[in-house]
């Protein structure tokens, strides 16, 4: 029997139609989906950015802290130097003083032939006298060192302290739109 080929364009047709149907079912199925997922990762990121921005306002206000700690460590600095250049020249002048230790022990040894029993005594004075000014001397050379430890401290402060400021300062932008 031969096919009507009207009937058979018919049913191509016909079952073209239902595929297509089929196909844009499907289709808009996976768009709903995709939809579905986009919408929930958009949500995922606004809940990030919300604490991003969060997270930057307190890394702005800790760097704003540590700019002040930093500012008021190198003023106290500052003034622990000036202490250290009081305290450095007052060694320095008792090391002066220190000088005249030999003419103290030159005259003590003339009176420790007069009187034998203050000799002895003056004798070991003269050595803890000597003694004392060498001390003395280990210490100012100490204190110079100490001065100059201070200036490298105070220095790197306030390096550091600059450096704070520059990474501080861009977070200084997102201010006004802070929480």
């Amino acid at each position: 029997m031969a096919e009507d080929p009207k009937r058979l364009m018919v049913e191509v047709i016909g079952r073209l139609g239902r595929e297509t149907q089929i196909h844009l079912d499907e289709r808009h199925h996976h768009f709903r989906i995709t939809n579905l997922f986009l919408y929930a990762v958009a949500a995922f990121l606004m809940i990030v950015a919300i604490f991003n921005v969060y997270y930057i306002s307190i890394l702005w206000e800790d760097l704003n802290g540590i700019v002040n700690s930093m500012d008021s460590m190198h003023s106290n600095l500052q003034g622990v130097n000036k202490s250290m250049n009081s305290v450095t020249a007052k060694v320095e002048l008792i090391d002066k003083h220190m000088t005249n230790m030999d003419e103290i022990y030159s005259h003590t040894e003339s009176m420790g032939e007069l009187m034998p029993s203050v000799r002895e005594s003056m004798g070991a004075m003269a050595d803890e006298m000597t003694l004392i000014e060498q001390d003395m001397s280990h210490l100012s050379g100490g204190m110079g060192n100490i001065e100059q430890r201070f200036i490298q401290i105070t220095d790197g402060v306030g390096v550091m302290r600059s450096n704070v400021r520059q990474i501080s300062r861009p977070m200084g932008v997102l201010n006004p739109i802070m929480p």
